[in-house]
Formats: C-alpha cells, structure tokens, sequence
C-alpha cells in the first residue's frame, strides 16, 4: 500500500485530512511547523492516534511519517 492510499483510507474512517492531524497534534504540542516535537516519542503520538481514532499500527505510524515530513 503506498503513503497516499494510507493517508486516504485515513480520512475515509476518520473524516480527518493530514491537515487536520498536523493541526490537532501541534495543539497537543506533540509537533510543530518544522516537524515532531522536541522529545516526543513515536510511540506518544501512536497511542493517541490509536486510543482517539482507533487507528491500527500501520496507519498510526502514517500519520507519525507524515508529521515528521514525509509527502509521498
């Protein structure tokens, strides 16, 4: 599966874009504009994402990717 089918199945079950992610996870100060937050853990942001969203592993390490900057 690429990066994007992982971003689409996403928001599909999720109704969230990447955007709303990026936004919702500088809220709760685990990133920035630059990228992931200084000592956040990916595990931090994968629980959250799991627990929140109900999102398995693959697709929460997605959003992990695509936080840290990754666009494809």
């Amino acid at each position: 599966m690429s990066f994007q089918a992982y971003l689409d199945n996403i928001q599909t079950k999720t109704g969230r874009t990447p955007a709303d992610f990026r936004a919702m996870a500088q809220a709760k100060g685990f990133a920035t504009a630059d990228g992931i937050a200084p000592g956040i853990k990916a595990t931090q942001i994968t629980d959250w994402l799991k627990g929140e969203f109900d999102l398995g592993h693959g697709h929460a390490m997605a959003i992990f990717a695509l936080l840290k900057g990754k666009t494809s």
